[in-house]
């Protein structure tokens, strides 16, 4: 027997209802987590104020979610206990030994003041939080800078021109033979 013509209707609304259902599911699956990624990929798109002076280098969204590249530990006068994280771009480019890194790398180093543990006298631990540092690679943009932008911010504010003019120099005259790139990925 053939099904009549109101019932291939009633069944093929049913179908579509159904796709419907399954589509708008993997729609909201899928769009928090997508743009989650997005979010801890690029730099925050913040106010001029935001920006660093010289390179317009914002702090990324996400980062402190971003993956350990190193912890460091910084002597006297600083004092600090630093942790440099990066983007996926990243992290691929260190597990894969690629020099130079590749456009879109972000790297940020967070520092705090060293103190000592009061459950571990042998111990140090993280204190009042110093700065976030921003290294974004950017091969034109920053074309006089090695291919690197950069950001230094105290109190989520961009420090001053004169305090970014001094990034560059720095990494051209200690690391400029692995991309201007201080920090090794961590055993």
């Amino acid at each position: 027997m053939t099904p009549t013509e109101p019932e291939k209707k009633q069944r093929s609304y049913a179908t579509a209802i159904t796709v419907a259902a399954l589509l708008l599911v993997v729609l909201l699956t899928c769009v928090p987590y997508l743009v989650s990624i997005a979010l801890a990929e690029g730099p925050v798109q913040g106010n001029a104020a935001d920006a660093s002076p010289i390179f317009g280098v914002t702090i990324p969204a996400g980062y402190k979610q971003w993956e350990l590249i190193a912890p460091a530990e910084e002597a006297a006068p600083l004092d600090e206990l630093r942790a440099v994280v990066g983007n996926q771009t990243a992290i691929e480019a260190y597990q894969a030994g690629k020099l130079p890194f590749p456009d879109g790398t972000i790297l940020v180093k967070r520092a705090w003041k060293r103190k000592q543990s009061p459950e571990f006298a042998s111990a140090t631990i993280p204190g009042a939080a110093t700065t976030v540092q921003v290294m974004v690679k950017d091969s034109r943009k920053y074309a006089s800078t090695g291919g690197w932008g950069f950001g230094r911010f105290v109190n989520s504010k961009p420090v001053d021109e004169a305090q970014h003019r001094t990034c560059f120099a720095c990494h051209d005259a200690r690391a400029k033979s692995r991309d201007y790139v201080f920090t090794r990925l961590a055993p």
